[in-house]
C-alpha cells in the first residue's frame, strides 16, 4: 500500500471558501472523489483537526496529508487497445490515437485512455490519477509520458513545472504565414462560453507557444510548435488568436477555406477532415531514476499525412 504524505498553507486569499475547493486547488495531482474520501477518512488535517468538506477556510491555516493510496473506486479497467512506444519499471510512454479521451469525467466515464491504462497496469489505481501527467485533447493524437510509480510521479510533475519536459508538435493551419513567431499571451477560461479557453488580459495563466513554418500551400501551412507551458487548448487557442486556426478545429476554428481550383480530390479531404489537425510528435525529458535524457518521435497519423500530400500536390499544380 503505497502512503502518501503531502502538507501545504491555505493562501490568505481563499478567504471564505469551501475546504473541498480549497484542497482541489492545492493538491491538484489527486482528484475531487479521493481527496473527499480521505477527508472523510480522518487522512486529512487542518491545524491537526478534523473537518468537513463544506467547511468555510480563513486563510493561513495548515493542512497534513497522511493517507493511504487505494484504487479510485469509480475507475474501471477496460481491454483497450494502447501504442506503446516505451515502457520500462519506471514510465510509459504511449502514441494516443485521435477521438481517445484521455481522463473521465462528465459524459466520459468509460472508454478512456485511464481505463485502458489500468487494464494493462492495474497497479497504476494507486496513483494520483493512475500515473497520467499532463494530456492530450481527444482529437489530437501523439505522445504521452505515465508515471508507473509515485516517485516517477513526482519528479514528472517536477519536470513538467519546471520545463525541462520538451513537447514538440506538428499541425495544419489554415492560412500562409510569412515567417515563424512566438506568443506570449495569458490563457484562461472563457468569460461567457465556459467550454472554451480564450487568451485573457487578466485574470489567464502563463502560456508560451513557439511556432516554426516546415512548409507553406496554398491557404494552408504545415508548422512545428513547441510549448514551453501546458495550458489547456493552448496551441489551438493561440494559433486562432493570431488569425491561423487548425484545420479541421470545430471550436476555434473559422469555416472551411478551399484553395481557389483546388481538386477534387483535396476538396473533399478537406471537407472531411473533422479533428484539428495536431499530433504530439516529438517528447524529451529526463528518466526518473537514471537522469538520463531520454527522446520519442511519434510519425503524425495517415489522415494528416494524407492532407499534406494532397497540399504538396495543388501547390505544383498551381505554383504561386
Amino acid at each position: 500500500m503505497t502512503i502518501i504524505q503531502a502538507s501545504a498553507t491555505i493562501p490568505h486569499e481563499f478567504y471564505g471558501k469551501r475546504l473541498d475547493q480549497v484542497l482541489a486547488e492545492l493538491f491538484p495531482d489527486y482528484s475531487r472523489s479521493r481527496l473527499q474520501l480521505w477527508l472523510k477518512a480522518g487522512q486529512i488535517k487542518v491545524d491537526d483537526k478534523i473537518k468537513r468538506a463544506k467547511d468555510k477556510v480563513i486563510g493561513g491555516e495548515r493542512i497534513i496529508v497522511e493517507a493511504e493510496m487505494i484504487a479510485e473506486p469509480s475507475w474501471q479497467a477496460e481491454d483497450i487497445a494502447l501504442t506503446i512506444v516505451y515502457e520500462d519499471d519506471s514510465l510509459l510512454v504511449i502514441n494516443k490515437p485521435v477521438g481517445l479521451v484521455v481522463h473521465p469525467g462528465a459524459g466520459n466515464s468509460e472508454g478512456t485512455l485511464l481505463n485502458a491504462l489500468l487494464h494493462h497496469i492495474p497497479s497504476l489505481g494507486e496513483l494520483p490519477r493512475a500515473g497520467i501527467v499532463h494530456r492530450l485533447d481527444k482529437d489530437t493524437s501523439g505522445l504521452m509520458v505515465v508515471a508507473k510509480t509515485l516517485q516517477s510521479h513526482h519528479s514528472l510533475v517536477d519536470q513538467l513545472q519546471n520545463r525541462s519536459v520538451s513537447r514538440e508538435y506538428e499541425a495544419i493551419a489554415t492560412g500562409v504565414m510569412t515567417s515563424g513567431f512566438s506568443v506570449d499571451l495569458p490563457i484562461g477560461r472563457h468569460p461567457t462560453q465556459r467550454t472554451k479557453m480564450a487568451v485573457l488580459k487578466e485574470g489567464g495563466k502563463e502560456a508560451i507557444t513557439h511556432v516554426r513554418i516546415l512548409a507553406r500551400y496554398r491557404q494552408y501551412c504545415h508548422l512545428r510548435v513547441k510549448l514551453e507551458t501546458g495550458r489547456t487548448h493552448q496551441i489551438r487557442v493561440h494559433l486562432s488568436h493570431r488569425n491561423y486556426p487548425l484545420l479541421g478545429d470545430g471550436v476555434y476554428g473559422k469555416r472551411l477555406v478551399l484553395p481557389k481550383n483546388a481538386s477534387e480530390e483535396l476538396s473533399e479531404a478537406l471537407r472531411g477532415y473533422k479533428h484539428q489537425a495536431l499530433h504530439a510528435r516529438r517528447l524529451s525529458l529526463l528518466h526518473p531514476v537514471s537522469a538520463e535524457r531520454m527522446t520519442w518521435e511519434a510519425d503524425i497519423p495517415e489522415d494528416m499525412q494524407a492532407i499534406i500530400e494532397l497540399l504538396k500536390q495543388d501547390l505544383k499544380l498551381n505554383p504561386e
